[in-house]
């Protein structure tokens, strides 16, 4: 048997789910009620309701704290997914950006089926600059997931995350000859040209292309 508020909030719960299609949190259901006229006093109080809900195995919270309902199966989606680490912004041109383990700007929550032969402990996604990529389906502001590698690796005709020299690019990596590493774009842009490097420069391989996340489809 539910409180009344513990019903409120329940209703609350499964209307965001429906009209808006995501999970809330705690904060973002009391928001909602306030949106709507009822008045359920502080966000403390909202919280203590949702976790008596938790306890009555009505929903469960992940580790961001977002909502989901187990009696519309709605738990199941939680149990499919899993989170990766969003690094700085690489641009898709220059290499003008920051991609590196100091520069986590969030994370993104990902369904294991869209990656069922990767490690997602590898797995990171880096947020893209410009157009230089293009032609890979890789538009300025998508979200890029890369899959770190392991010693040994083969990048030649890869799309990689480079960091050259603290700066962060995506391109596709072709070893040439004389020792010598090219970065190519792949765009419909005639602006963008290869970055031509030496073997023994200052380059790290941060990863290896493995998906694009359009921009409009990712929620943070």
């Amino acid at each position: 048997m539910l409180t009344v508020k513990q019903n409120t909030i329940l209703e609350a719960i499964r209307e965001i789910i429906e009209k808006r299609g995501e999970n809330p949190t705690a904060y973002k259901v009391h928001k909602y009620l306030e949106e709507e006229g009822v008045k359920m006093g502080s966000l403390k109080g909202t919280v203590q309701v949702v976790e008596a809900l938790e306890k009555k195995d009505i929903l469960k919270r992940d580790g961001d704290k977002k909502i989901y309902l187990i009696e519309n199966n709605n738990y199941s989606n939680l149990k499919n997914i899993f989170t990766i680490p969003m690094y700085g912004l690489a641009s898709c041109g220059e290499a003008l950006a920051y991609a590196d383990d100091n520069n986590v700007d969030g994370y993104l929550q990902i369904s294991k089926s869209l990656f069922r032969k990767n490690d997602p402990a590898r797995l990171f996604a880096v947020k893209s600059l410009g157009d230089s990529m293009d032609k890979e389906d890789i538009n300025d502001g998508d979200y890029a997931v890369f899959e770190k590698c392991e010693q040994n690796c083969d990048f030649n005709d890869q799309i990689v995350v480079a960091v050259i020299n603290g700066m962060a690019t995506i391109k596709k990596y072709k070893k040439l000859k004389h020792g010598i590493i090219g970065l190519f774009p792949h765009s419909t842009n005639p602006i963008h040209q290869p970055i031509y490097l030496d073997e023994s420069d200052n380059i790290l391989i941060a990863g290896i292309f493995r998906k694009v996340l359009p921009v409009e489809f990712v929620s943070l």
